[in-house]
């Protein structure tokens, strides 16, 4: 069995509060866009971690305790002056699993490109200590990776693929980003 130690050592390590610059590239208008993000990570508690649960109508989890969940507030300011804040709750739910993989359902009360609940995907990978989350939204399946190089510093990859068809694959990329996050003091 895959043991989840790292797993949690990588979400304990996110705590606090972040500072991100990213850049954006358009692919379909040739843009590119730049963006400062102040960002907060906090644990929840199991109130909350249950809320996140009947918001998306996913099984209750016996060991919710040990899941690890978090409230993320978040303020971006791009290049052209254009200012989004975000507030959301988020849980991860592992699948017993053989190997080194963690993977399992990512859930959220609010989705980024989409404000409603959501069930996504991660897999998080203890060697290089990089979770990779899925989103299949309505018009776009987005890839989002942190890679965490220590507890100071996130580097982040973020694509998202226009929708396909049901059961082809991933393709035509409309966004790319690309992300610097380090950790401040509160």
């Amino acid at each position: 069995m895959t043991s989840l130690s790292p797993f949690q050592q990588f979400f304990d390590d996110c705590v606090g509060n972040w500072a991100t610059e990213r850049t954006y590239h358009y692919l379909a208008q040739q843009e590119v866009e730049r963006s400062h993000t102040e960002f907060v990570i906090q644990s929840v508690d199991r109130d909350r971690k249950s809320q996140v649960l009947t918001d998306n109508h996913y099984p209750d989890q016996p060991d919710l305790d040990s899941l690890p969940g978090y409230h993320l507030e978040f303020a971006t300011v791009s290049d052209k002056g254009d200012r989004v804040n975000q507030a959301l709750n988020m849980l991860f739910v592992p699948q017993p699993q053989e190997g080194l993989l963690v993977i399992g359902d990512y859930l959220r009360d609010r989705a980024y490109e989409e404000s409603r609940p959501i069930v996504s995907r991660f897999q998080f990978n203890p060697e290089n200590r990089e979770l990779l989350m899925t989103t299949t939204y309505t018009r776009v399946v987005s890839v989002d990776s942190i890679t965490l190089v220590n507890p100071k510093l996130r580097i982040r990859k973020i694509l998202n693929y226009r929708r396909p068809d049901d059961n082809e694959p991933l393709q035509e990329v409309v966004l790319v980003g690309f992300g610097v996050e380090q950790k401040v003091e509160s």
